[in-house]
């Protein structure tokens, strides 16, 4: 296995303020954090409500220099494919090319209530999701492109402005069951590993999803479907540091915290999501388990992008 260099992104989930928006965005590439991220929700729950994330991502570039910016993830049902190209196009070139492309099916049942958007069934939405990505790319490509689906029809479309980054900016599809693995083995640059449950329309935290053999498994069926384009695919996911001296007693806390009852706390701290210890133990921790599972990019919410910085520092590009 190639071994990917660390990389950290920072959830920007607190920031609902252009003042606080700005102050993390900077503290976070000052810090050496690679990306910064904004959710795609328009309602309160189950993350407080957010910033629109297309003109909030366009004021963090304008405000940074080196920070790439995206959406953990775009949801594919909020926006026709075509639009979210041009403005995903717009966004690269007005950052000079500092875009990540975060794409998802869209989950939130309730959030469709809210704005009267039909909730169909999972299959139907990924159907769509996958339909998109074709525009997506064709749109980026640099002839037009035609394109007849059950869902869009696309017809000799010149996009403009191309992108900066070529052949389009990196394509993060985020994924749990296996049919969304399986699209993002073959078409994603990032996959973003998701450790809840969102098949019911609303998110639920199983911690079975989080343990090592439930990643092991997810991971080796993307290397299966991504046959030889598996070594070009970073694999991440949302990450949950604690510093503690105390592992143990710190992960019955965590335990309790999350509600994951019946879990001992051994579980816990072979979770590959989480990591408890000092930092020399997480910093080699990160490492053991990006040479098992392949890990290497991951997210951090702002809450806690202090208390990680002394770790990004150490692991961040090595």
């Amino acid at each position: 296995m190639t071994l990917r260099p660390f990389r950290f992104g920072v959830f920007g989930e607190d920031a609902r303020s252009p003042e606080t928006l700005l102050d993390t965005a900077r503290r976070a590439e000052g810090a050496g954090y690679s990306t910064f991220l904004i959710r795609d929700h328009f309602i309160d729950e189950p993350f407080g409500h957010q910033l629109a994330p297309l003109t909030a991502l366009a004021t963090v570039a304008a405000a940074t220099t080196r920070l790439r910016i995206g959406s953990l993830v775009f949801s594919n049902d909020y926006r026709h494919p075509v639009m979210l190209a041009k403005e995903i196009a717009t966004l690269d070139a007005v950052s000079n090319g500092r875009v990540e492309l975060g794409l998802g099916a869209g989950f939130s049942k309730a959030e469709y209530d809210s704005a009267g958007m039909p909730f169909d069934p999972p299959g139907v939405r990924v159907d769509r999701l996958e339909e998109a990505i074709h525009v997506l790319k064709g749109f980026f490509g640099e002839r037009p492109f035609t394109f007849a689906g059950k869902h869009y029809a696309v017809t000799a479309l010149d996009g403009y402005p191309k992108p900066v980054q070529r052949p389009h900016p990196p394509l993060l599809i985020g994924a749990a069951g296996k049919r969304m693995l399986s699209i993002a083995a073959r078409e994603a640059d990032i996959i973003g590993l998701q450790t809840t449950s969102t098949s019911r329309g609303v998110m639920i935290d199983d911690p079975s999803g989080r343990l090592a053999q439930a990643v092991s498994q997810r991971v080796e069926h993307v290397r299966q479907v991504a046959g030889e384009r598996f070594s070009r695919i970073e694999l991440s996911m949302v990450a949950t540091v604690v510093f503690a001296e105390q592992r143990r007693q710190a992960a019955e806390r965590l335990v309790g915290e999350r509600g994951w009852s019946g879990l001992s706390p051994e579980q816990v701290l072979e979770m590959p999501s989480v990591f408890v210890g000092s930092l020399e133990h997480v910093a080699d921790e990160m490492r053991a388990r990006r040479e098992r599972f392949g890990f290497s990019y991951y997210v951090i919410l702002d809450r806690a992008m202090h208390a990680v910085a002394p770790l990004v520092a150490r692991l961040a590009g090595t």
